[in-house]
């Protein structure tokens, strides 16, 4: 009985932990709304392309571990926002290519940091042992979680 206790104890401050780091996320993010009217994922986006002008869409969407319609779906409210445009470059016209405007680049330029937020900040200045030890206990949690509901495979925490 007191080991199962332990066990619950051990859960609830990980829950608690879960929400410290969310929450700091997600206050983070409103900063950056506020203080630049664009979302925190939109202003990730526009971080990658004013550092990489010229991306592709499908390179956006690897480096912010989105699917590729999501990346195409905040790429066209930059756009809606005239913060990037696109161009189609060769004779391929599905390989687009997206570059800040130059309110794009003013804005972003006057957002807070981390533009990428809080917690990517600080999965990227973990040390290598520790991101692998988070991503294996992390995929054995989903795991757990997929044997009770299977819509759990892709799901965002929040959503389930």
């Amino acid at each position: 009985m007191k080991e199962s206790a332990q066990r619950h104890a051990d859960m609830l401050e990980v829950l608690k932990l879960f929400r410290v780091v969310f929450g700091s996320q997600k206050r983070h993010y409103q900063v950056v709304e506020k203080s630049s009217g664009v979302g925190g994922a939109q202003m990730w986006a526009l971080a990658e392309i004013s550092r990489s002008p010229g991306i592709t869409v499908g390179e956006l969407a690897r480096r912010l571990a989105i699917h590729r319609s999501t990346a195409t779906n905040l790429v066209n409210r930059l756009e809606a926002l005239n913060l990037v445009a696109k161009k189609r470059n060769g004779k391929d016209q599905r390989n687009v290519q997206v570059e800040a405007t130059t309110r794009g680049a003013n804005i972003f330029a006057k957002s807070p940091k981390p533009a990428m937020g809080l917690l990517q900040r600080a999965l990227l200045d973990a040390p290598p042992a520790t991101l692998r030890s988070l991503q294996r206990h992390l995929h054995t949690v989903i795991k757990n979680m997929r044997s009770r509901d299977g819509r759990a495979r892709g799901v965002p925490l929040a959503d389930l």
